[in-house]
């Protein structure tokens, strides 16, 4: 094969299976790539449309396709191509996600810092979902309003609410309060900045790419495993990192440096993030599927009267 007629969005692993997924996210959300400027950017993108049209720079090696593929899809949005913000990269996941996790987990006790801590997750989650939206059904910024304040309160009542109620239960389960907090938030957060999906439909395609109409069943099934990844992205170091906090705290050495337990689990997060982000994003394809026989009425008729059987599934983005 001649790097003139490389396929450059060709899978390099198999996408029907969870490794194959799995190697493909720790590829493209290394957390290493933030640090790269947006003219390396600039130029991978310039990179890739070159080979996408057959013209690859003379000297271009294929690991220097690969890694500029790998730098397009970690930085630029698939349905429109633009560069997407910083902080909303599944990239920024482990360095965002591990100081702002660290600090819920540690500032647990008072009703103000559960608020402020609590909030500052519900705008990075905000940007985040919108950043990796299905850019094919657009939102308002008022859309984003409702979504940002409906969330954040969510999670806020959810936090303070299970806060005031642990009071006199065992530590540990004080412990758990962000969580509970995140997972509710997601529930919320996720559907509401992908509102217009859900009322309107989502694009929906055949195997090549060739769009059949917009399914709002489609969108549900989407937003849904969205929000199921998101939820186990944040479970283990939430939910075990307490345990292992707690019984540290017991060591004498660790009541000793008690101005340093704050750096020290936002550390652990990280190191559970660093494997959880491209897990969690892994457990379904990217590119979703669905049988047609379970669209809407109106939808799979008329597919079935422009394609008879030829068309069994359709395929759409299902986001981040």
């Amino acid at each position: 094969m001649t790097l003139r007629s490389f396929d450059i969005d060709a899978p390099r692993w198999d996408q029907s299976t969870f490794m194959g997924r799995l190697n493909h996210f720790f590829n493209i959300t290394d957390w290493r790539t933030v640090a790269v400027p947006d003219s390396r950017l600039d130029e991978a993108k310039a990179l890739v449309g070159s080979c996408r049209a057959g013209s690859v720079p003379p000297g271009t090696t294929e690991e220097q396709l690969h890694y500029a593929k790998k730098l397009y899809d970690t930085a630029f949005h698939p349905d429109t191509g633009d560069r997407m913000n910083l902080i909303g990269r599944m990239s920024f996941q482990v360095p965002g996600g591990m100081a702002i996790t660290g600090f819920m987990l540690q500032f647990y006790r008072t009703v103000p810092a559960v608020v402020f801590w609590q909030w500052v997750n519900q705008s990075f989650n905000a940007l985040v979902n919108y950043t990796n939206r299905n850019a094919a059904s657009p939102i308002t910024p008022k859309q984003i309003g409702v979504a940002y304040v409906t969330a954040t309160s969510t999670a806020l009542a959810t936090a303070v609410g299970l806060n005031l109620f642990t009071k006199k239960a065992p530590p540990l389960v004080a412990r758990w309060v962000p969580f509970a907090a995140v997972a509710s938030a997601n529930c919320v957060n996720i559907p509401m900045m992908r509102q217009q999906e859900i009322l309107n439909g989502i694009a929906v395609t055949d195997e090549n790419g060739n769009k059949l109409g917009h399914s709002t069943k489609a969108a549900v099934k989407g937003i849904t495993q969205v929000v199921v990844s998101r939820i186990t992205m944040a479970a283990p170091g939430m939910i075990l990192l307490p345990i292992i906090m707690q019984r540290m705290e017991k060591y004498k050495f660790m009541q000793r440096i008690t101005f340093l337990h704050g750096p020290i689990q936002v550390m652990m997060v990280g190191a559970f993030l660093v494997f959880m982000v491209p897990a969690a994003c892994s457990l379904f394809p990217q590119r979703c599927s669905m049988a047609v026989s379970k669209l809407e009425p109106e939808l799979r008729d008329s597919i079935v009267s422009q394609y008879g059987d030829a068309v069994q599934r359709v395929y759409f983005n299902k986001g981040l």
